[in-house]
């Protein structure tokens, strides 16, 4: 019920290898900014690439959310990687249920 919940439950579902349930962290027309130098775009393309992607991955280790700025229904989380190297931005929209769902994400900010 706030922004800063889906960081973790990001991770939770990452570690558990749920790419669906992944994707439901997401609005049905989010733009993801990945992989790197490209994005992909819409919930079900979310959960195709999580899908590909989690089986590959090493576990996530959770992240210290930086203040997270709200304006309304919206809201702007951040995390810094725990290797230092670049950020990690949402931008997630209230849903009517209160809870939050990601519109934008960047989970590679800064990365060359």
């Amino acid at each position: 019920m706030h922004p800063e919940d889906l960081t973790r439950l990001f991770v939770e579902r990452a570690n558990a290898k749920d790419a669906e349930g992944l994707a439901l962290l997401y609005e049905e027309d989010a733009v993801m900014a990945y992989p790197p130098g490209s994005e992909t775009v819409g919930r079900a393309a979310i959960q195709k690439l999580w899908a590909e992607l989690l089986p590959k991955m090493p576990a996530f280790e959770p992240e210290t959310p930086l203040p997270t700025l709200i304006s309304g229904d919206l809201a702007l989380t951040s995390t810094p990687p725990k290797d230092g190297a670049g950020a990690r931005a949402q931008v997630v929209r209230r849903q009517p249920d209160g809870s939050w769902l990601r519109v934008l994400d960047h989970p590679e900010l800064g990365r060359s």
